[in-house]
């Protein structure tokens, strides 16, 4: 099934992922489906851009950015190349990088800035997701032909039209930031950050030929 083997420490969360998928209701699934219909479609004109928007690209834009470079690897889509943006930059959460550190992920700070950038690493094998936050047309993203992602109502309300797009997706997920500060904080994001995963995990492998 893998083109690419994933970190040792990811193992354990790939197992839970995988017996998550098997559980995602016919509703979910359906909601995942236009993403799997382009994957399908432009992967024949591949290289594909997937770009994840949210309102601060900072918690679950970089977990789809992360998750779909990790799923794409693993599922041998070499020509899938994936981002994040935010219709404002701040910076990326340091719980979304602690959820994705107890995932099994690798980060490594690149600078010390208000606004860092992260290496993301999953395996030995492919280069590793870079993650900061930025509106979604920066200069490090693509500018036209991506398929725009919008992980949260807010930015999906925000950007009824996404310049540049050449299909735009709303799949929102609930605001792990919600409990910030509260000793519910690691749950709720690491549950975000599985439900992400695991969405997909799904749409790579039902978008194989």
């Amino acid at each position: 099934m893998s083109n690419t083997l994933l970190l040792p420490a990811m193992l354990p969360f790939v197992e839970q992922v995988s017996t998550q998928v098997t559980q995602l209701s016919a509703p979910q699934r359906h909601r995942l489906q236009p993403l799997i219909n382009y994957l399908q479609r432009a992967g024949k004109t591949s290289p594909v851009d997937l770009v994840f928007i949210c309102t601060h690209n900072s918690r679950r834009s970089h977990f789809g950015q992360v998750w779909a470079a990790v799923w794409a690897q693993y599922f041998g889509w070499s020509k899938v190349h994936t981002y994040s943006g935010g219709t404002e930059a701040t910076a990326v959460h340091p719980n979304a990088l602690a959820a994705l550190q107890r995932a099994g992920l690798g980060i490594a700070r690149q600078a010390d800035t208000l606004n860092p950038v992260y290496a993301v690493a999953f395996s030995d094998d492919a280069p590793p997701a870079h993650c900061f936050s930025k509106v979604y047309h920066d200069a490090a993203n693509p500018q036209e032909g991506f398929c725009a992602i919008m992980t949260c109502s807010e930015a999906d309300e925000a950007c009824p039209a996404v310049i540049g797009a050449a299909q735009r997706i709303a799949l929102p997920y609930d605001d792990p930031k919600v409990a910030d500060g509260t000793p519910q904080e690691a749950a709720r994001y690491d549950e975000r950050c599985l439900e992400i995963a695991t969405d997909l995990y799904y749409v790579f492998q039902q978008a194989m030929p």
